[in-house]
């Protein structure tokens, strides 16, 4: 994995070597629009362009997509035809443009059934663009994973390798991504909302972060795939190991009690006691020293001053300072910036709500927080954050005066909060 410092991520983006995806729902997307298959695979096409080209721009090495399996044949003649002259123009666009973005065009899959003309054109733009190092674009035609490592296999047959010799390396070096200085997928996408891999690329996906685009592939655009990497980017991949993360020890029911302790001083500004309270309560969260938690305490005390005042932006600025502070104790690759506008933007949309209609932005908010702070998936985020707004949504009524029993509940979906937060970061 390399990192990018790319002005348009946040800083410290990890963006992944290797992009997959496959392109799914062309025809779903036809016909929910009353429209013909085939506008479909043009508008697929056309969106499955633009996001490689944005892959690119991004420092992405290598870009991956599935456009014919081998189980794709049972479609139609008129709909197969279309498709290869799609995928001719397609290979077009990537010679186009290979020699500005200095791209290597590979097939992925069979060469024996596609078009012989397809074919010629594939070989001529794979033999002219070989020397090409920046990029990487793979496009899998008739291409099938058990198929792959099928035909892996028969080569290391008819080079009599003898089975003691092979290895993962040399299973490896007889595969279709073969010569890829990133054979292994980083990021794996699947547009339309299906759930599966279908066997694409089964070996090179051995360690690949997984997302599911809700939406079809012509609705497929660069925002989301900016979003999905930036999801990617966060995940604590441990690859089997240890965790190099050792700061998230706490335990939920403590850390709740405490945090509920200082809510419950929440209209006293200033003062030891509810500086005590956050102390012990940024202790036990985040494992901070005793020096640190007076100084993250004290910045956190004076950013809810501001809050309680609706000075919002001057919120901000004092988040800011308490996650840089965080940042240098847990060295985690957050933008304290970011994080801070969102958690102030997330109380100043809490603010006064006394039930959930109308919560689902500040929801959203806590999510993409809690996954930028720790480093976890949008995913692994959302059921933490649903907790987090049922509590604060409790804490506004007990302020309200509507009754102890609204403390009681917020505890209780702090403490279940706490808990699925750290089911995901411990």
């Amino acid at each position: 994995m390399l990192t990018k410092n790319k002005s348009f991520f946040p800083k410290g983006t990890v963006i992944p070597n290797h992009i997959a995806i496959i392109l799914d729902g062309n025809r779903r997307w036809a016909r929910s629009r009353g429209l013909p298959t085939l506008a479909g695979h043009k508008a697929g096409f056309e969106a499955g362009l633009e996001i490689a080209r944005a892959a690119r721009k991004w420092g992405v090495n290598t870009f991956t997509i599935w456009g014919f399996s081998t189980e794709n044949w049972d479609r139609g003649p008129e709909e197969i035809s279309y498709l290869f002259k799609l995928f001719k123009k397609m290979v077009g666009v990537i010679e186009n443009e290979a020699k500005k973005d200095n791209i290597r065009f590979i097939h992925l899959g069979r060469k024996d059934k596609l078009p012989e003309e397809l074919i010629k054109y594939i070989k001529k733009v794979e033999e002219s663009t070989k020397n090409n190092k920046k990029h990487v674009f793979n496009v899998a035609l008739d291409y099938g994973g058990h198929d792959e490592i099928l035909r892996a296999t028969q080569k290391l047959i008819n080079d009599k390798i003898p089975a003691e010799k092979v290895t993962d390396k040399l299973f490896t070096s007889y595969l279709d991504t073969i010569d890829q200085p990133f054979p292994y997928v980083d990021l794996f996408i699947r547009t339309s909302g299906e759930q599966r891999t279908s066997g694409f690329l089964p070996w090179q996906l051995n360690y690949a972060e997984y997302v599911w685009e809700t939406v079809n592939l012509p609705d497929m655009t660069p925002k989301r795939l900016w979003n999905d990497i930036l999801d990617y980017s966060r995940r604590r991949r441990r690859f089997g190991g240890n965790d190099t993360v050792n700061h998230f020890v706490f335990d939920p029911k403590l850390t709740a009690k405490l945090e509920l302790s200082w809510w419950r001083l929440s209209k006293i500004p200033e003062g030891v006691r509810i500086r005590d309270y956050v102390i012990k309560h940024l202790k036990e969260q985040f494992g901070l020293s005793s020096r640190l938690a007076v100084q993250a305490a004290k910045l956190l005390i004076e950013a809810i001053v501001e809050e309680n005042d609706k000075k919002w932006d001057k919120a901000k600025l004092k988040m800011k300072k308490f996650y840089e502070l965080i940042k240098s104790e847990i060295k985690l690759a957050f933008e304290p910036k970011v994080v801070a506008s969102m958690e102030v933007d997330f109380n100043q949309m809490m603010t006064g709500k006394d039930n959930v209609k109308g919560t689902s932005e500040a929801e959203d908010l806590a999510v993409n927080q809690l996954a930028e702070v720790y480093r976890i998936s949008l995913l692994q985020a959302a059921k933490a954050a649903k907790f987090r707004v049922l509590a604060s949504v409790e804490k506004n009524l007990a302020l309200a005066s509507n009754g102890e029993e609204h403390w009681t509940r917020a505890e209780d979906y702090l403490q279940k909060y706490y808990s699925a937060l750290k089911e995901r970061v411990a």
